[in-house]
């Protein structure tokens, strides 16, 4: 979207500090690598890098003018220059202005885990009766949330923006601008209790989501204890229970279940998957989509990368879903594949991130959670994971790199078995399938 000079000005409270020529219209970039001519440039400033250090070569690549946060720098080689106290603030604020220009039906959504396929899902679900935008990839902290609705077309009818969070605070922040017409929580689990301390903080800033909530708007979750003791908004509240769904039938890469009496299907399995199918259920019921529209939505669901992702190399079959982990869904992944899946299996385990002090013992817990299961070999990658062996009964064996596993599978597992990898993200887990289909 292009702005005058004026609206951003009035938009962000800019002061002027140098102006020669400010006529026509302008988009903004905040890197000079996308920058294109014409463009205002907005430098922001992280823990790690300092836009303002590329202002120069912001306007060597044709940047007519340059938001700044030092007062008192400033290169007349520009047509006009701009102060403000924060350049991601007024990024925000420019974000919000176009939010509510173009103004569609927003969804907001996040969770500890679940959050990117709800998104997905119901993008899906959009899309077949609105001119949907949606939040690319998991781009979902401040920078993201600006992206999104800078990137938004102007006859967008509907948007789903995924929030993620660090600490407290930040999905306040983001809901804030974002101002959403429904906000979802897919769950609150154990994820970022290292950053956060405990459940009921981690809780709190879930709930946050409804900080910028419409006070007509909607909030949807699951029936949880959790959320709601911690959940301060007085508008209509929708909370979903598995309990109300009946007929579940799941094969490989196949869900159907019947819910308010209404048939529907994924093409995934998984109980939580139907968890997190509930909620954009009741998110299109309220943005008035057909029950048919959104049986179809549903059903054109496909999953995005490292989240069940299904390869087959020299003769395995490998089901990648190793985007992210916490205890609650690595529970749900194992007992969907153990459940669905046929011998021979294999479960390919790594660290899970961001625990805390507890962690070991929530590793543990997965090895616990395993011994009620028999005939399934289990592997493991990684200093805190090869715990998850240790308390299990199950077959295995401990690898520290992902290399070793990778060249363990090809040497040693029976062709047609099917091997479930899971871990969190920093573990790289897609390198131990590359390393297979290179060996």
């Amino acid at each position: 979207m292009k702005f005058t000079l004026s609206e951003i000005i009035t938009c962000t409270g800019a002061q002027v500090l140098f102006e020669k020529d400010s006529s026509g219209c302008f988009e903004i970039s905040t890197d000079t690598r996308k920058l294109q001519k014409g463009n205002i440039y907005l430098p922001l400033r992280g823990e790690n890098y300092d836009g303002h250090n590329f202002i120069d070569k912001a306007l060597e690549a044709g940047a007519r003018g340059y938001f700044t946060q030092d007062k008192y720098k400033v290169n007349k080689s520009a047509d006009f220059v701009l102060y403000v106290d924060n350049s991601l603030v007024a990024y925000l604020k420019l974000a919000n202005y176009i939010r509510k220009k173009i103004n569609p039906k927003i969804v907001a959504i996040t969770g500890s885990s679940g959050k990117t396929t709800t998104k997905e899902m119901l993008y899906s679900v959009l899309c077949t009766t609105y001119k949907t935008h949606k939040t690319l990839l998991n781009h979902n902290n401040e920078i993201g949330l600006c992206e999104t609705f800078f990137t938004m077309p102007q006859d967008c009818e509907a948007a789903v923006v995924e929030m993620g969070m660090r600490n407290l605070g930040e999905i306040e922040l983001l809901s804030s601008y974002c101002e959403p017409d429904i906000g979802i929580v897919t769950n609150v689990g154990s994820a970022h209790v290292e950053r956060l301390g405990n459940l009921k903080n981690i809780a709190v800033a879930k709930c946050e989501i409804a900080a910028g909530l419409k006070k007509d708007g909607v909030f949807i979750s699951p029936d949880s204890t959790r959320i709601k003791d911690n959940l301060n908004y007085e508008g209509e509240k929708i909370f979903t229970r598995y309990e109300n769904v009946s007929n579940v039938k799941m094969s490989i890469s196949h869900s159907k279940f019947t819910y308010e009496n209404v048939d529907f299907e994924l093409n995934v399995e998984g109980d939580y998957n139907i968890e997190n199918a509930l909620l954009v259920i009741e998110a299109a019921k309220k943005l008035n989509i057909s029950i048919q529209n959104i049986q179809k939505g549903l059903l054109n669901y496909k999953p995005i990368e490292k989240r069940w992702e299904i390869s087959k190399i020299k003769g395995l079959t490998f089901i990648n879903d190793s985007y992210n982990a916490n205890p609650e869904s690595m529970k749900a992944v194992l007992k969907t594949f153990l459940s669905v899946y046929k011998t021979p299996l294999v479960l390919v385990l790594g660290n899970m991130g961001e625990l805390g002090k507890d962690e070991i013992a929530y590793h543990k817990e997965i090895g616990e959670f395993l011994c009620s299961y028999k005939g399934v070999k289990l592997l493991t990658v990684g200093n805190l994971a090869k715990y998850i062996l240790r308390s299990s009964t199950l077959e295995g064996v401990e690898f520290e790199t992902n290399f070793e596993c990778a060249k363990y599978i090809l040497e040693n597992i029976e062709k047609g078995s099917t091997i479930l990898l899971k871990a969190s993200r920093a573990m790289k887990f897609e390198e131990i399938i590359e390393m297979v289909g290179r060996l």
